[in-house]
């Protein structure tokens, strides 16, 4: 192995050399500092016999002149294993939970490998969350990428938690369902609120958990989601298990993206960000699906903060052309006391038509969704009409959905932080709500539909 001693320059997180042959893009180096202490590196760019190492730790206390830098001709790589659920590592998938080194079955490239698409299969089959708007109006599909647009000081975090405590899978399968949560820059009040919820309501033994911390190096929160993907893969592919990837705040990730480009001096795309932010995405996204030949599946949810509770920002509307729909935080509904307070006619997923139904949920499922969501477009545009004239010169139809959307946001919406929904008591509850309706206005339900569940005596609870 050969050593090199010596460093050209040091900006920020980097480190050049010069007069280096024969490494590779991506290769890990090991540097060591005059104190004897070792740290990582990465190469990230090359120009001849040039090298520029991306320095996981940071590059504070590190010498010019005395530092020694060997490669170890391999990528970053992570010890995998059936032990890792159930712990806790830090952004670079160290263990940080006390309970010592993982003993490997293998280690795995973080950088991850392209998915065929010819090996993919399609997804089916839906993953229950316990709450109605999800699972009734936005439902998450097995092997599907999910991604969850809130904003500053909504309650995404609360949403999360939930999410891992009530997820299962909805067949008899269950028992190889498993969660991999990544979070990444966030604050110690909010980590540790992660892993004491996680402890408390007794998930934490089917959740491997990756805490990069808001002070922590950007550099560990690149690495952050693709540790997490690694080992989703790994237990899905491999183990044959069905895992769920949760990762937040993916704003993080991508401002310390952001970060890391200026500081190698690339020119900057939309709102600074860098050209390539797309394609880096989508090297995340499309690591979930269905492969044929395993039983396995990857699921993602990303939670991303929009800035300023702008859709049209980079980071969502990249986000938005690579997934299959979203999930999206309404700030007047969340102010309201609304929770999960989600925007319904804004968020939609794309392959829940071919997840639920008969064989999968219930029959009545894709109708019902449809209604809903037609009764309360209406009810917008009723609220828009009754600004402007006032609500008394309503007429009864219109005055009809506006009672309709107090109920749906008071009953169906709203929902507490530990009540876990069926899919048919979620389902029973749609149909009381139309009930409140003359069965005229239920134009995207057939009479045979409507005869089977129709009822407005149910609907006089609400009255």
């Amino acid at each position: 192995m050969i050593q090199y001693a010596g460093l050209s320059e040091i900006n920020g997180p980097l480190v050049c050399l010069e007069g280096v042959s024969g490494v590779g893009y991506d290769e890990i180096a090991e540097i060591k500092l005059t104190d004897g202490s070792k740290r990582l590196g990465r190469v990230v760019e090359m120009q001849g016999d040039k090298v520029v190492l991306q320095v996981f730790e940071g590059t504070n206390g590190i010498s010019l002149t005395n530092t020694k830098v060997s490669f170890t001709g391999k990528p970053l790589e992570i010890p995998l294993s059936t032990e890792m659920l159930g712990r806790t590592f830090n952004g670079a998938g160290k263990p940080i939970d006390g309970l010592g080194d993982v003993f490997p079955q293998k280690y795995g490239d973080i950088n991850g490998r392209a998915l065929n698409p010819v090996a993919r299969s399609y997804p089916r089959n839906y993953i229950h969350t316990g709450i109605s708007s999800i699972d009734a109006l936005m439902t998450l599909i097995r092997g599907q990428k999910l991604p969850i647009f809130s904003g500053s000081g909504l309650s995404h975090n609360k949403l999360a938690v939930q999410i891992v405590k009530q997820a299962q899978i909805a067949d008899s399968e269950g028992k190889d369902f498993a969660v991999v949560f990544a979070a990444m820059g966030v604050q110690n009040d909010v980590a540790e609120y992660f892993r004491r919820s996680f402890e408390q309501t007794g998930v934490i033994r089917r959740v491997c958990m990756f805490l990069n911390l808001s002070n922590d190096p950007i550099i560990e929160r690149i690495l952050t989601p693709r540790c997490a993907l690694t080992v989703a893969e790994y237990l899905a592919f491999e183990k044959n298990m069905h895992i769920l990837v949760i990762m937040t705040d993916l704003t993080s990730y991508c401002e310390a993206l952001r970060e890391f480009s200026s500081s190698k001096g690339e020119i900057p795309g939309r709102k600074g960000y860098p050209g390539y932010l797309y394609s880096d995405l989508a090297s995340m996204y499309e690591r979930a699906g269905v492969v044929e030949g395993s039983t396995g599946s990857v699921t993602q949810i990303p939670i991303l903060t929009m800035p300023n509770d702008d859709i049209t920002h980079p980071i969502p509307d990249l986000t938005a052309y690579i997934t299959e729909g979203q999930i999206v935080f309404d700030r007047n509904l969340d102010q309201t006391g609304i929770y999960p307070g989600l925007s319904v006619l804004l968020s939609l997923s794309r392959l829940m038509k071919d997840g639920i139904g008969e064989k999968y949920t219930r029959a009545d499922h894709a109708d019902v969704s449809n209604q809903l969501f037609a009764c309360y477009a209406r009810v917008q545009d009723a609220r828009a009409l009754a600004s402007v004239i006032g609500e008394d010169e309503l007429s009864a139809s219109d005055k009809a959905i506006m009672k309709f959307g107090v109920y749906f946001e008071k009953y169906f919406l709203n929902q507490g932080f530990d009540e876990n929904r069926s899919m048919d008591e979620t389902l029973d509850l749609a149909w009381n709500l139309l009930s409140l309706l003359p069965a005229s206005e239920l134009d995207r339900l057939d009479e045979k539909t409507i005869a089977e569940h129709y009822n407005p005596e149910n609907a006089k609870r609400f009255a």
